[in-house]
């Protein structure tokens, strides 16, 4: 108790009401700057700064017009292919003879349109019938018309990509460590969601029809392929030089969208 009284009256005694009070520490003060600074410095870059979104979608390399499936208009029997897969052809141009069933007539079945045969579903010697699939043409006009990708987004992802949208693309069948990927831009978004059955009327392929309907009908994204006359693969690529050989349409791409940049503050804002 008697130590306790002298504390008391140590602490009332006059004497003591010019001593200067100290607020903080030093290190306290430095503390307390570096925290004002760093709060100073996030505030302005949420103002000021931007951060960019991607939104990812697979697809393939194809030319602009796409592709068809050549159908046998009668049952019967090949006895003549007059093209090999790759080879381009004339629009009109005689592609499959067919001896049908019911005697020796021969049917001659040509193009629909001028193009590249990027598959055959019939040789000599197959059994047809009425509406069989015998090849699949990609339309062109010229050997030297430039691909595209087309990529197969879901509606949701769709409607954030604008036109001109910066687009890496990672080909499937080029090594992304050794040539690194593919520049473009968005050309066109679709405007409404695509069926299996247009998807494959325009792919020429069953198989892609159902690998880019597996998730629900999805909106096609159209992206134009960057040119350059100083690679062997004729487009530029975020390595020097890309692939030394020209790219193969059809080619299986997956694709990273750049959407429009955001400020972080409207994260915040309603």
């Amino acid at each position: 108790m008697q130590f306790r009284r002298k504390a008391l009256a140590k602490q009332q005694s006059p004497e003591d009401l010019d001593v200067p009070a100290h607020l903080a520490r030093p290190q306290g003060r430095l503390v307390l700057v570096v925290s004002a600074v760093v709060v100073a410095v996030v505030c302005f870059w949420a103002v000021t700064g931007t951060v960019s979104s991607k939104v990812s979608a697979s697809g393939v390399l194809i030319h602009p017009e796409g592709s068809y499936t050549l159908q046998s208009p009668v049952t019967g029997q090949v006895v003549t292919v007059f093209a090999n897969e790759g080879d381009t052809v004339a629009g009109g141009a005689p592609l499959f003879s067919v001896r049908t069933s019911a005697g020796q007539k021969v049917q001659t079945v040509r193009t629909v349109a001028a193009g590249r045969v990027t598959a055959l579903s019939a040789g000599i010697g197959s059994v047809v019938e009425t509406g069989s699939d015998l090849a699949t043409v990609e339309r062109i006009s010229s050997t030297g018309e430039p691909l595209v990708a087309v990529l197969y987004a879901s509606g949701s992802d769709a409607s954030s990509i604008p036109a001109g949208a910066a687009v890496d693309l990672t080909v499937q069948s080029v090594s992304v460590q050794q040539y690194g990927v593919l520049r473009g831009h968005v050309l066109s978004v679709g405007t409404s969601p695509e069926s299996q059955q247009q998807i494959t009327s325009f792919l020429g392929s069953i198989e892609l029809g159902r690998q880019f309907s597996a998730q629900g009908e999805p909106v096609a994204v159209v992206v134009q392929l960057e040119r350059s006359n100083r690679t062997r693969s004729g487009y530029i690529w975020s390595s020097t030089d890309g692939p030394p050989y020209p790219l193969p349409s059809t080619a299986s791409v997956s694709a990273a969208v750049q959407v429009a940049a955001e400020h972080p503050i409207a994260w915040l804002l309603p």
